[in-house]
């Protein structure tokens, strides 16, 4: 049975909203005083920033691809009863990743949240869908593969002393040696770099796990060789990118110009992409190469190196080791293997 719309006379337009602070403060009474006005801007600000943006972008695309299937299918998409939820996960069983149908349906969930409608993850006509599907789904996930020191030489050489080859050599070497996520990798600004006798000291505004905006320093030491150290790439890129603020790593134009605009994202793993094809660097396996690929590449070799783990740690800022020694196991699959004790 196709769902009915709402009877309240709210109006519903189908969009996410952009932040919880665009569905606060309505019911204030009216005589507030200049103190009470500026407590309530404050508290809308802080909302603001209550989701990350790159969470955001992903929960409006999730939305809008839901907000499609109610369409095509005959569903009105708010308020979202339990069982429309629960097919629309059923849905994507066949064509999406385990991840995705878990973001598509907190995206949903946010939607609903911030719009003040009902809303009930747990229940069962959303859950047992759920779990059947991710049961039975038939794609093995694809995870990153580890980028490791004579694959990133490889890349590397491919770099040449163009404005563009100096920046992706020092964006990937930089990438590598600080461990850093994408977004990360992206949102350093010129002034977030400080340089020393000893090597870089690199501020990390906010990251993944950090999303207080509690922010972390990373210490990146000069490397033992000319092509693969970090502080000389970011030395020949600051040659060149003479700016004094703003985005590190910046968009290049097809003449080569530097421009004033930061570097999306996804730009990290079509560097990565683009310098593996000049290469002839071929992944070989279940893997897949991606951006993370320096974070796991840094991971994996600095656990063959004999790093303890407290040390990769602190230098990754993961809060646990599970997640850290998953890498770490993936890389060891076949070496670490008992079987390899047996006389095979």
């Amino acid at each position: 049975m196709v769902d009915q719309p709402p009877e309240s006379g709210r109006a519903l337009d189908g969009e996410i909203l952009t932040d919880p602070a665009e569905n606060q403060g309505t019911a204030v009474a009216p005589a507030l005083t200049p103190a009470g006005q500026a407590a309530l801007a404050q508290a809308q600000a802080f909302a603001r920033q209550a989701v990350s943006p790159a969470t955001l972008r992903a929960y409006k695309a999730d939305w809008t691809h839901y907000a499609a299937w109610c369409d095509r299918t005959g569903f009105v998409p708010v308020p979202a009863t339990p069982a429309v939820v629960g097919a629309y996960l059923s849905s994507l069983a066949v064509s999406h990743a385990p991840t995705t149908i878990r973001r598509r349906l907190a995206a949903i969930g946010t939607m609903h949240r911030f719009n003040d409608l009902p809303w009930n993850p747990a229940h069962g006509d959303i859950q047992h869908p759920l779990r059947g599907a991710l049961r039975n789904h038939g794609r093995a996930v694809q995870k990153a593969a580890a980028l490791t020191l004579p694959m990133l030489r490889q890349l590397v050489a491919t770099c040449d002393r163009t404005a563009r080859g100096r920046r992706d050599r020092a964006l990937l070497l930089i990438g590598f040696a600080a461990a850093l996520r994408r977004s990360e990798l992206v949102a350093l600004q010129v002034d977030d770099v400080a340089e020393d006798a000893r090597g870089l000291r690199l501020r990390i505004r906010r990251g993944k796990t950090d999303q207080a905006g509690e922010g972390a320093e990373i210490g990146v030491p000069r490397g033992r060789h000319v092509e693969t150290c970090p502080v000389r790439a970011f030395q020949d890129w600051m040659e060149i990118a003479t700016r004094k603020s703003g985005p590190l790593f910046r968009r290049i134009s097809t003449g080569d110009t530097i421009g004033d605009v930061g570097m999306h994202p996804d730009a990290v793993r079509r560097i990565l992409a683009y310098r593996a094809e000049m290469a002839g660097l071929v992944i070989e396996g279940f893997d897949r190469l991606s951006a993370h690929a320096l974070r796991v590449g840094f991971i994996t070799e600095a656990y063959a190196k004999g790093v303890r783990d407290e040390d990769i740690m602190r230098h990754t800022r993961h809060r646990t080791q599970s997640v850290m020694r998953g890498y770490v196991q993936r890389a060891g699959l076949v070496s670490d293997s008992p079987a390899g004790m047996l006389d095979l």
